[in-house]
């Protein structure tokens, strides 16, 4: 069968337009309405009957923005297509969801004009209406996913601070700008006395609540955005401390030690206390000097095991 044998194929364009599962207004340059979809009816209340050959400005029964009708004008003005962004534009139309919930629509909207056939010289605008809540909540909900899976990267699942992947990258920059700006820098281990015997005696849920507590004491006591605090290992914390000098970092150190020790959590199996202490080994890199970082942490970890072998519940600070 050849090109010209071809049969033409025949639409009924009513039954097509309202078939689509999109809104469609059709508006003449004097901005009357010429078609409104079955679609539009339905997410806007407002039967075509009510609005054909009436002004688009009075068909909704609040005003639409000048914005949207700026746009309608530019879009016939310049003969180009017009794409209202729903970032800018989340709610151009007074259009609702079919819930009966009352929730607006979140809307994309493209203004195409049409030359009018029926009027040579006019033009058309065709309004095309996206209902973008479903992909606008999928967004969200991938943020969400995202931030959510940065959050786990970064975090320790049981106290909420920092973990140690995320204190170990974060350490090597720390070190890395401190001697190349001159500047101190000081490290604090710290860990829970006795806390195997704390388990044992109390539980393993009793041993996270008293993990979770000396966490929230750390993060409570830090001052400022550039200190963090981290999770080293089971009972084992770290706190960074940029631009701060030996002595300030032992008071820090202290004023952390007494905070826990104030808790007076019950450690019946200690063999330091009655209550729940951390041991505190302090080391800093005072301006000028270069010191790797591998070695910087080993003597933060030597000052902590002194603290543990000259009686616990103290602060020992192992100058480098």
């Amino acid at each position: 069968m050849t090109k010209e044998n071809v049969p033409a194929i025949q639409f009924d364009w009513a039954q097509l337009f309202e078939a689509l599962n999109i809104g469609l207004i059709l508006v003449d340059e004097q901005g009357c309405v010429l078609l409104w979809n079955e679609w539009i009816t339905k997410h806007s209340g407002i039967h075509s009957d009510t609005v054909i050959n009436k002004a688009l400005i009075n068909a909704f029964p609040e005003p639409l923005a000048g914005s949207f009708i700026a746009a309608i004008n530019r879009a016939l003005s310049t003969k180009l297509p017009v794409v209202l962004s729903n970032a800018l534009h989340k709610f151009p139309l007074p259009l609702f969801n079919l819930n009966g919930s009352g929730e607006r629509i979140s809307q994309s909207i493209i203004l195409s004009p049409l030359k009018n056939l029926h009027d040579q010289g006019k033009l058309m605008c065709l309004i095309q209406v996206n209902d973008s809540s479903t992909s606008i909540k999928r967004e969200q909900m991938l943020r969400d996913h995202s931030e959510t899976h940065k959050k786990d990267a970064t975090t320790d699942p049981l106290t909420g601070i920092y973990n140690r992947r995320f204190f170990d990258a974060h350490y090597k920059l720390e070190i890395s700008q401190a001697q190349r700006q001159k500047t101190t820098l000081s490290l604090i281990m710290l860990d829970i006395d006795y806390f195997k015997n704390y388990n044992d005696h109390y539980g393993h849920p009793a041993g996270d609540a008293a993990i979770i507590a000396v966490a929230n004491c750390i993060k409570n006591k830090l001052q400022r955005s550039s200190d963090m605090a981290a999770r080293y290992g089971g009972e084992e914390f770290i706190v960074l401390l940029p631009n701060s000098t030996s002595t300030a970092a032992q008071l820090f150190a202290e004023i952390i030690r007494q905070a826990v020790f104030d808790l007076k959590i019950p450690h019946l199996s200690s063999l330091t206390a009655k209550h729940l202490s951390v041991s505190i080994g302090v080391s800093s890199c005072p301006p000028g000097m270069i010191v790797d970082a591998d070695t910087f942490l080993k003597n933060t970890d030597l000052a902590l095991y002194a603290a543990k072998q000259k009686g616990r519940n103290q602060v020992q600070y192992l100058p480098l």
